[in-house]
């Protein structure tokens, strides 16, 4: 990419490459921890990501480790669910809404109900 492109020294934030990338905040930083990623630090500590390099990261073939990082995801999150944690506290540790998670686990789980007991729509 040429130096004088209007988004060359645009910097992102995790939010918007997780946007860009399909995948949520949780992978970008994950990615990060990988090496995949760079990131510049703000003074307040957050990461910032250069345009050209989300630009270049996007061409490569990143389809198959979605799908990876999709399945990972949810298993982890049926995981602690099944230790006990509530919908609402795996949401919060996979940073995501409650609405999605709910989702996620009932296609891999049997929800509890609020009593810590099995609800007949969602047992099998």
């Amino acid at each position: 990419m040429p130096t004088d492109h209007p988004h060359h020294e645009q910097l992102l934030t995790p939010r918007e490459v997780a946007e860009i990338f399909g995948v949520r905040t949780t992978t970008i930083a994950r990615w990060t921890r990988e090496g995949k990623l760079t990131p510049l630090r703000t003074p307040g500590g957050h990461r910032r990501y250069r345009w050209d390099t989300v630009v270049r990261l996007l061409a490569q073939d990143t389809t198959s480790d979605e799908a990876e990082d999709e399945r990972q995801w949810a298993e982890d999150a049926a995981r602690l669910y099944d230790q006990g944690w509530s919908i609402r506290q795996v949401a919060e540790k996979f940073d995501c809404g409650y609405g999605v998670m709910r989702r996620a686990l009932r296609t891999r789980v049997a929800l509890r109900n609020r009593g810590g007991t099995y609800t007949g729509e969602d047992s099998t």
